[in-house]
């Protein structure tokens, strides 16, 4: 339980702890413990100083030793503090500040140091070469909770993704002119330059070199597989639209720039999930209909993602979505790219339209969403995701 108290209640109000999920400390040695109240979500979750958790030895008992035990074994595993706390909820009474006082600068230094440790983390899980930083220059919102970072598709319930090509090419030197590369072996155009830039319009399905091929990581037709090569930063938008992703370096228009990765779902599992999304007016699920008639699978980044998870929409967006398929051959299964249409500038924000208005053929986000307002803030901009 806990006893909280503010100006403008004089008598003490009593709550529920369900949990303890974070500590740290201020700059003036004050402990602070980040809890979930019971019967309450986890967006109303608030930081609380020691003193205002009377009657919770036993839990701040256990999760101390629970705190020790993962020091111990530290596993790479993302640390979870969010929101902006000293704010619990309609249900709980508001105060502009803390029984026991912390300043602005105080807390700001607590999120900041959860930010520097989850960048530590997604870098630790992140098997691309090019790092993530993490930036909040705009409020005290901390790393997302209930999010795992992953780097290739994971197979949700009654699902099975395929990693065993029937065969590989030849070629000694994979292009265009080779009759028998995996594209040309496909029915496809070969997709890259030799620079390894996009040459083929949007819709075009795109067959890399796979893992029995003889050709090595320097072959031309071996890109997405590669990962993300520029460094980005996961960053606080000033705007409202919650986190975004930029680059930290100039980019080549027609490059690959990252993957977007989740949790492949059934349909009918896709559509339970949708409704959830629809009410909190967000959706992560990506349908794979890149076959009319044939879309068993769409992917959700929901919970397990990557970076491309936190990338925004525009109605002029940078990026552009190609199916590519390597390993997995099955036409229902393409990975899902992302690439440059248009040099971007370092510093830059990356998006794609989730809409997409079929410039990419068939694959497209599944954006159910009704009246949520636009904020891309492009001079083309639809004013709604719908």
């Amino acid at each position: 339980m806990a006893d909280i108290s503010t100006d403008s209640i004089k008598e003490p109000q009593i709550f529920e702890v369900e949990a303890v999920l974070k500590y740290a400390k201020d700059l003036e040695g004050g402990e602070w413990y980040y809890v979930k109240w019971a019967g309450y979500a986890s967006d109303q979750n608030t930081w609380e100083p020691k003193e205002h958790l009377t009657g919770c030895s036993k839990l701040l008992k256990k999760f101390h030793h629970q705190l020790k035990r993962a020091k111990l074994t530290h596993s790479g595993r993302k640390r979870k503090l969010s929101d902006e706390g000293l704010v619990v909820g309609s249900k709980k009474p508001k105060w502009p500040k803390p029984m026991s006082p912390v300043s602005t600068e105080a807390l700001r230094a607590m999120v900041q140091e959860e930010l520097r440790n989850w960048a530590i983390d997604l870098n630790y899980i992140c098997t691309d070469t090019a790092p993530i930083v993490v930036e909040n220059d705009v409020d005290f919102e901390g790393p997302p909770t209930e999010f795992n970072y992953i780097n290739d598709y994971i197979s949700g319930a009654g699902v099975k993704i395929p990693n065993d090509p029937l065969v590989g090419c030849e070629c000694e030197s994979c292009s265009e002119e080779e009759l028998e590369c995996c594209p040309q072996n496909s029915g496809v155009k070969f997709a890259y330059n030799r620079l390894k830039h996009i040459r083929v319009k949007p819709g075009t399905p795109i067959y890399e070199c796979n893992k029995y091929c003889k050709c090595g990581e320097k072959c031309p037709n071996r890109v997405v597989q590669l990962g993300r090569k520029y460094p980005m930063a996961i960053f606080r938008t000033s705007n409202g639209r919650g986190w975004g992703v930029k680059t930290l370096v100039d980019i080549r228009r027609n490059t690959f720039v990252m993957e977007y990765v989740g949790e492949v779902i059934t349909n009918e599992e896709a559509e339970r999930r949708g409704k959830e999304y629809d009410a909190n007016g967000r959706t992560y699920l990506f349908d794979l209909d890149y076959n009319d008639d044939d879309c068993p699978f769409t992917v959700d980044a929901g919970k397990s993602g990557n970076i491309s998870h936190f990338v925004n929409h525009s109605c002029e967006p940078n990026l552009v979505v190609y199916g590519v398929w390597v390993n997995c051959v099955d036409p229902r299964l393409p990975r899902i790219a992302l690439f440059a249409n248009r040099d971007i500038k370092a510093g830059e924000e990356l998006t794609f339209d989730y809409q997409m208005t079929g410039e990419v053929g068939d694959l497209s986000p599944d954006v159910k969403v009704q009246h949520v307002t636009c904020r891309c803030g492009a001079s083309n901009c639809r004013g709604f995701l719908v």
